[in-house]
């Protein structure tokens, strides 16, 4: 296998197609340990938003706390796209390091939207891993093996989850744990409610909501996912986030849906498109494997490993 250092040139070679790019930062993540965080940050002067985003992700997921300056500094960068600081502020929050409060609170008040709800979310994970985890200790199981930004809540009906889902004057972690069960129930009706929240009015939410359809990876909802992504008004980090899901449930349709978004003006959403058409040949071939890393889109241990970078 190729040095950690090696594969860290890979990823900051900008040269090289996006999707290399993406199964070295990849490899990086599941590799782990302190020299990979620092092949990762490495990668943070880079033009795409879509691979910074991705940076950000998988040190979230890593859990390692080496990687909290460098994730503060992102976060704190206001002339960063707005999805790379949101993916920074959630990584935070999923390191799970009480260290990080002070920081992610004062940004619970940040001007761009999408950020300062990244941030609160982020503290409530924070207290509630202090103050709440080891009450709540009965939780559904989380058969994807992500760190997400909130714990699921006690299993109740689809129909009560969902009145919870779309309840716009409930706190968003109360519905992001709702949405969590439903993820994790991952059944059609709990597919279609969750697909109901992409016409929910905050971005962060309707974007995350895109991701766990990716991560369920049913096809119930591609209609739902490819309205949000042909809607040019759209905010780009959920349109992003939809021809992902769209590339993980990879149907022939779904990769339809995908190719004609490939000359997208807008380049997060062209790249997105990219990859997540490679990850559909992942899912319909025996090539390179991404194990949990895909943009939280595959449903397996991440100590699985991916396909290391030879």
């Amino acid at each position: 296998m190729a040095s950690i250092e090696n594969i860290g040139e890979t990823l900051r070679d900008s040269k090289q197609p996006l999707k290399e790019r993406f199964r070295a930062l990849f490899t990086l993540r599941n590799l782990g340990g302190n020299d990979a965080v620092d092949q990762i940050t490495s990668c943070f002067n880079d033009e795409s938003a879509l691979l910074k985003h991705e940076l950000a992700f998988c040190l979230g997921q890593m859990q390692n706390s080496h990687a909290i300056p460098k994730l503060i500094e992102v976060l704190e960068d206001k002339s960063e796209n707005i999805m790379v600081r949101h993916e920074a502020g959630e990584a935070l929050g999923a390191i799970g390091d009480i260290t990080a409060m002070d920081v992610l609170a004062e940004y619970c008040e940040d001007p761009v939207t999408e950020v300062a709800e990244t941030c609160q979310l982020a503290v409530c994970r924070l207290q509630w891993l202090a103050e709440k985890a080891k009450v709540e200790n009965d939780l559904p199981d989380n058969p994807y093996f992500s760190v997400d930004p909130a714990p699921p809540a006690k299993t109740g009906d689809v129909g009560e989850l969902k009145t919870t889902l779309l309840d716009e004057n409930l706190p968003l972690f109360q519905r992001y744990r709702a949405m969590f069960t439903l993820r994790n129930m991952g059944s059609n009706p709990a597919v279609l409610a969750l697909a109901e929240g992409l016409k929910c009015s905050s971005a962060l939410f309707r974007h995350e909501i895109a991701y766990v359809l990716g991560q369920i990876q049913s096809d119930a909802c591609l209609d739902q996912l490819y309205e949000n992504l042909k809607d040019a008004q759209e905010s780009p980090m959920v349109r992003h986030e939809c021809a992902e899901a769209l590339g993980s449930i990879a149907t022939p349709k779904a990769s339809k849906m995908l190719e004609n978004y490939l000359k997208d003006p807008e380049r997060v959403v062209r790249e997105s498109c990219i990859i997540a058409l490679d990850m559909s040949e992942y899912e319909n071939g025996e090539d390179f494997q991404y194990a949990n890393t895909f943009s939280k889109l595959k449903n397996t241990d991440p100590n699985d490993g991916a396909q290391p970078v030879m």
